[in-house]
């Protein structure tokens, strides 16, 4: 039996399939849906409208930047404290038990029918639609969307954007280099978190298997919590991605 029933969202929507672009977009943490039939996961409705839930303001940014650049977007719907759609499902971190500092009731002593009843209902219908559209469309650059808390554990983060990148760092490095020219931002690279196979799913197996030109990018939250915000982001990343595109195939033909 199915863990969602048949009223509750699908696990995935997708946003201008048709999309002329060569940027793919996945949001893996867009939303913070919880399945009725885990009851909340005895987290508090207050605490699951936190970051602890979903990445804040990146679906909206994720839906804008598609439209803007006139390219292909995968959001997902549930949240993360459901399962980690950016982890291997197979880590404990998939299946959180405390979320910064916030106990996961629902998440405590999951048999493995549990873990696979939510691979089944929300990751696997996710990314199956991911290698879906990526193989119908070879040579995508691949952008996988998020967004971080502004204060982890007490600790003020003063980076407002990020790149991130593990075996692959060119599109990044090209980003990273476009946005150091913007007046006053402030600039990360593989920071507050950096990719590797142990803690992400989307960019190890989507696009570096893939071989996949990729740009894991990091906004923080309190820059995308309004439409104002989300708006400038959007307009900041459609006017410097198709530089990166540029800048991408001049390398490629060297």
């Amino acid at each position: 039996m199915s863990l969602l029933g048949d009223d509750e969202p699908l696990p995935f929507c997708v946003v201008n399939e048709a999309g002329a672009s060569r940027f793919f977009l996945t949001a893996d943490h867009a939303g913070c849906v919880i399945p009725r039939a885990l009851g909340g996961l005895g987290v508090s409705e207050v605490e699951r409208a936190r970051h602890i839930a979903w990445d804040i303001g990146i679906a909206e940014v994720t839906r804008g930047l598609a439209a803007a650049l006139d390219a292909t977007a995968v959001l997902q719907t549930y949240s993360r404290l459901v399962i980690d759609c950016n982890r291997p499902p197979e880590v404990a971190s998939a299946f959180p038990q405390v979320s910064e500092a916030t106990p996961v009731p629902g998440n405590v002593g999951l048999s493995e029918a549990d873990k696979a009843a939510r691979r089944g209902a929300v990751f696997d219908p996710y990314h199956n639609e991911i290698a879906r559209l990526l193989a119908a469309r070879p040579g995508r650059i691949y952008l996988a969307m998020h967004s971080f808390t502004p204060v982890y554990l007490g600790v003020a983060r003063q980076v407002e954007i990020a790149v991130l990148y593990h075996r692959n760092p060119r599109a990044s490095h090209l980003l990273a280099e476009l946005l150091r020219r913007e007046s006053g931002l402030v600039v990360g690279e593989n920071e507050p978190y950096r990719v590797s196979d142990e803690t992400d799913y989307g960019v190890p197996v989507h696009a570096e298997r893939g071989g996949l030109d990729y740009i894991e990018i990091e906004i923080r939250q309190d820059l995308i919590t309004d439409a104002a915000g989300q708006a400038a982001w959007v307009a900041r990343l459609a006017r410097l991605l198709p530089i990166v595109e540029v800048g991408l195939g001049m390398e490629l033909a060297r």
